[in-house]
């Protein structure tokens, strides 16, 4: 179910992305001086307009219910209680092989080298 949420969240903010992009650009930031005049201070809602609030709406919905999901995933634990109910040595874990290339521990200020260099 959060699979198919988020694959439609994702859609969702590809297509908003989109149709930002694609509308005409009113000329002044944050919407200051786009003509005004008998017409009123809003121009007539496009098409573009509508789909672009309907898209956002749905954003905000599948935002929602993605924390919705996520909050019910959790519910009842919390990290400090996974932290603290998590073992501290985990068993059968098998150390990586190093090799014969180690060097000991240096015990003066002279670097040491592999042997046979």
């Amino acid at each position: 179910m959060e699979n198919v949420v988020l694959v439609i969240h994702l859609i969702l903010a590809l297509s908003l992305i989109g149709m930002v992009l694609m509308q005409r650009s009113e000329g002044g930031g944050l919407g200051l001086g786009g003509g005004g005049g008998a017409n009123g201070a809003r121009a007539a809602g496009t098409a573009m307009g509508k789909a672009t609030w309907i898209l956002a709406i749905a954003f905000i919905g599948t935002s929602i219910a993605l924390t919705i999901i996520a909050a019910e995933k959790s519910a009842g634990a919390s990290v400090v209680d996974r932290l603290v109910d998590a073992p501290a040595v985990v068993e059968g874990v098998a150390t990586p092989d190093l090799g014969d290339n180690l060097l000991p521990p240096s015990t003066g200020d002279v670097p040491l080298v592999p042997a046979g260099e």
